[in-house]
């Protein structure tokens, strides 16, 4: 007895050309949180913990930027050219996205 099966498409995500990209800029932001912790831990003065917690944001959002921005170009319009529920799923998340990172 045989079973046929549907073949399994894998979904790929729109950062995915720029993946070694994105870790490495996160590899530098998970070492900016250490070197925080560090300051912290040394009594460093406030002013320049600061400083580095604002670079730190700012190294966060431009990642989050990126991100969004592949979101859209990849995700949102392949669902846009698909049409149906799909396509407002992935605007409305695409939305709530933005409102999240404008908020924070």
């Amino acid at each position: 007895m045989t079973t046929e099966t549907t073949p399994r498409v894998e979904a790929t995500h729109g950062y995915i050309s720029d993946k070694s990209r994105y870790l490495a800029r996160l590899k530098r932001i998970e070492g900016q949180a250490r070197g925080i912790h560090r300051m912290v831990d040394e009594d460093t003065y406030c002013i320049d913990i600061l400083t580095q917690i604002s670079a730190l944001t700012s190294a966060l959002e431009n990642v989050a930027l990126g991100l969004l921005d592949d979101h859209l170009k990849h995700c949102v319009v392949a669902a846009a050219k698909a049409g149906g529920s799909e396509a407002e799923q992935k605007i409305n998340e695409a939305s709530q996205a933005i409102a999240r990172l404008v908020k924070s």
